[in-house]
């Protein structure tokens, strides 16, 4: 299980890992923020990343404002900042990142009724369901035998797309044998 994690881990992008722990070191709170140099020597050194790869990272995040570094005129430290479009897409990384556990017997269907206005929300979540390992049954009907994790219904709070959707518990369907097989499941 451990090693299945690190193999997820080694699969996000660079900013996406400078997200991730932006996100467990600082929340939402602006912190103290040493150069841009020290940053990547404390968090990405020794890890196979190249400095050109972090700035561009870092400046990529700050453009599409997903994090916010900024000087206080007063103290004259450097901050950073995790903006709310950035805790919303560190969600939506974090709901990705799949840690298998024993089935219960039990389908987990999501089931949704997004407005035609809001089409790009409704490709978003079906991108996330997509790629938390749901399987499409229909065009707004998904199914998982595990499941969301905690960081997915933050997502889904957080963005506003729960008042769309119903998440149920399924103890027992009719004819779920190509399912099992789909999921590997017994």
């Amino acid at each position: 299980m451990k090693r299945r994690k690190k193999e997820q881990e080694r699969d996000l992008t660079i900013p996406a890992k400078i997200l991730l722990f932006i996100f467990a070191a600082v929340d939402l709170m602006p912190r103290p923020f040493e150069s841009k140099t020290s940053y990547f020597r404390r968090t990405f050194s020794g890890q196979g990343v190249s400095y050109h790869s972090y700035l561009n990272a870092i400046n990529y995040l700050e453009k599409k404002g997903l994090i916010k570094i900024y000087k206080d005129k007063v103290t004259k430290n450097q901050y950073i900042e995790l903006t709310k479009p950035g805790l919303l897409e560190t969600l939506f990384i974090k709901a990705k990142v799949k840690v298998l556990e024993n089935w219960d017997g039990k389908w987990r269907v999501v089931t949704f009724d997004i407005p035609e206005e809001a089409r790009g929300r409704r490709d978003v979540l079906r991108k996330m369901l997509k790629t938390s390992g749901f399987k499409k049954l229909q065009a707004s009907v998904f199914i998982n035998p595990y499941p969301f994790n905690r960081e997915a219904i933050s997502y889904l709070n957080e963005s506003g797309l729960i008042k769309y959707i119903r998440i149920m518990k399924v103890e027992e369907m009719d004819n779920d044998i190509d399912l099992k097989k789909h999921f590997g499941l017994k």
